[in-house]
C-alpha cells in the first residue's frame, strides 16, 4: 500500500513531459499509446501498466534513480538496482575504470558520482591538485569543492569566473533534471564560496572550440579543455550516474608540462 505522502504517478509524469517540453500526443507517439489515455494517467483517472510506465520514462529519459520513483508511485516495485561500488558485482567494472584512468596518465582524469564525489582518480590529476588544502583531499574527495574552494584550486584558474559560471550552471540543470536535496545544498555551498581575485585579469581563451580550463602551475599557464564521458543505457542507479572526466591539453606546452610533473 502506498504512503499517503507519495506523490501520485499521474502529476509525476506530468511534470517530466513539461520538462522535456513534450506534448501528450508526441509522447503517445513516441511510447505507443493514446494521448487520451496519457491524459487519463496525468489527471489520476487511469492507471499505466508496468510495461507502458517503463517506455513513458525511456521516451522522456527520466534518470535511472527517477524511473524508480515513478513506478512506486504506480504501485510497482522499482526495477532498477542501486550497487554500491565496493560490492562483488562490481569488481570488473571497478578494475576497467582504474585501468580506463591509467591509461589517461599523464593527462588529469577522474570519475566521479551524481554528488560529484571522486571514486577514481589518475596519478595526472593528482599531480594537478597538489598544493591544496589537506582537507578537501579527504576521501570522498569532492571534485565541485576542490575546484572553487578558496583553498581549492580557485586561486589558481586564472579564469576562474568563466569556469565557475560553468559549473554552476551545469550544477543547476543537473537539479533540475534529478530534484535531488543533496545536490542542491552542495550547490548553495560552493555558490557562496567567496572568489578570490589576484587583481590578474583573465587570459584570453586558447579553445576556440570549447571553454578552456586554465592553470597557472609553477609560472606556466596550463590549458585543458574537460571531455565528460557516462555510461550508455545503464541499468543500475549507481552506474547511471558515474562520469569520467578527462582534461585534454589544448597546446604543446601543456603536454610537455604534464609529462615533466610526472617525471
Amino acid at each position: 500500500m502506498r504512503s499517503p505522502s507519495t506523490v501520485d504517478v499521474g502529476i509525476l509524469l506530468r511534470r517530466w513531459r513539461d520538462k522535456r517540453r513534450v506534448s501528450q500526443l508526441e509522447l503517445a507517439s513516441r511510447a505507443d499509446s493514446s494521448a487520451r489515455h496519457i491524459s487519463f494517467i496525468e489527471t489520476g483517472r487511469a492507471k499505466p501498466s508496468h510495461t507502458l510506465l517503463l517506455r513513458l520514462v525511456e521516451q522522456l529519459d527520466v534518470p535511472v534513480r527517477e524511473r524508480n520513483t515513478l513506478l512506486i508511485a504506480a504501485g510497482f516495485a522499482p526495477v532498477f538496482p542501486e550497487t554500491p561500488l565496493n560490492a562483488p558485482a562490481m569488481e570488473t567494472l571497478n578494475g576497467e575504470i582504474e585501468r580506463l584512468l591509467a591509461v589517461h596518465d599523464p593527462n588529469p582524469a577522474l570519475v566521479h558520482d551524481g554528488l560529484y564525489n571522486a571514486v577514481g582518480t589518475n596519478r595526472g590529476l593528482l599531480a594537478l591538485v597538489s598544493g591544496v588544502a589537506d582537507h578537501l583531499l579527504v576521501p570522498p574527495i569532492n571534485t565541485v569543492r576542490l575546484a572553487l574552494h578558496p583553498e581549492g584550486m580557485a586561486p589558481v584558474i586564472r579564469n576562474l569566473a568563466q569556469w565557475r559560471a560553468h559549473l554552476l550552471d551545469q550544477m543547476e540543470r543537473q537539479i533540475a533534471v534529478s530534484g535531488l536535496t543533496s545536490l542542491a545544498d552542495l550547490y548553495h555551498e560552493v555558490s557562496a564560496y567567496p572568489v578570490p581575485d589576484n587583481g590578474i585579469p583573465e587570459p584570453a581563451t586558447r579553445a576556440s572550440y570549447a571553454l578552456p580550463l586554465l592553470i597557472e602551475r609553477e609560472g606556466r599557464l596550463l590549458s585543458f579543455v574537460s571531455l565528460l564521458t557516462t555510461f550508455n543505457t545503464p541499468l543500475d542507479v549507481t552506474v547511471s550516474e558515474l562520469a569520467i572526466e578527462t582534461f585534454l591539453p589544448t597546446d604543446q606546452e601543456t603536454a610537455a608540462a604534464l609529462r615533466e610533473m610526472q617525471g
